[in-house]
């Protein structure tokens, strides 16, 4: 039987998730309401595979998986997100995600994603893969490519309007450390405001909209 664990910050979805799997015979070992809760869980229980959601409060589902691939754990990442864009599957899977799906995605397809990666394989939504392919073929590169993962976990919190010192207090950084972060990735992508930089991830598929509560 195959084990898993859901870690997304909205009940409805994860109840969505749990019938689905359930009735396809697949066991839901725990669930998890922010990723830090995600991460004790996985550690703790170990499952086979772990439904993760990118954006969440604190903690977003790219942290999750590194500190579960730098942990050597044996469960695999499956990423399940409202984004398509090509480069933020690309950046997951650097990371050490095994599977990608769009939150769009049929129950079948769930279903089956779950049971591949289970099986030691790589399962892309359709469209991510073939969006994968072609940015390969056309060799595009997203300017947030040279963005290390923790700079981009500190601009998803920044384009989320938190202040330097709860990001430090959520990444367990000092918040000069965060504002050395901040003026590196501000620096790489040539924007001056972090409104300017809530455009960029929008541009590029890493943000649904720019956030209301974006500051400077």
């Amino acid at each position: 039987m195959i084990n898993v664990v859901l870690v997304d910050d909205h009940e409805l979805v994860r109840t969505g998730f749990r019938m689905i799997l359930q009735q396809s015979g697949i066991h839901i070992s725990g669930e998890a309401g922010s990723a830090e809760e995600g991460l004790h869980l996985i550690r703790t229980l170990v499952p086979d595979i772990a439904l993760v959601d990118v954006h969440m409060p604190g903690m977003s589902g790219i942290e999750l998986t590194e500190r579960v691939c730098r942990s050597k754990l044996s469960t695999c990442i499956v990423i399940v997100t409202v984004v398509d864009d090509a480069r933020f599957p690309k950046r997951l899977l650097d990371a050490g995600a095994l599977g990608y799906l769009t939150k769009g995605c049929s129950a079948s397809e769930l279903v089956s994603a779950v049971r591949q990666v289970a099986g030691g394989r790589r399962y892309l939504a359709p469209a991510v893969a073939q969006q994968l392919a072609l940015a390969t073929l056309d060799g595009s590169l997203s300017p947030f490519d040279a963005l290390s993962s923790r700079e981009l976990e500190v601009a998803m919190m920044l384009v989320r309007g938190k202040p330097l010192t709860i990001i430090g207090e959520q990444l367990n950084l000092s918040p000069k450390t965060v504002s050395t972060y901040k003026q590196r990735l501000m620096e790489k992508l040539q924007v001056d405001h972090v409104l300017s930089l809530a455009h960029l991830m929008t541009v590029h598929g890493l943000i649904d909209t720019p956030s209301h509560h974006v500051g400077n």
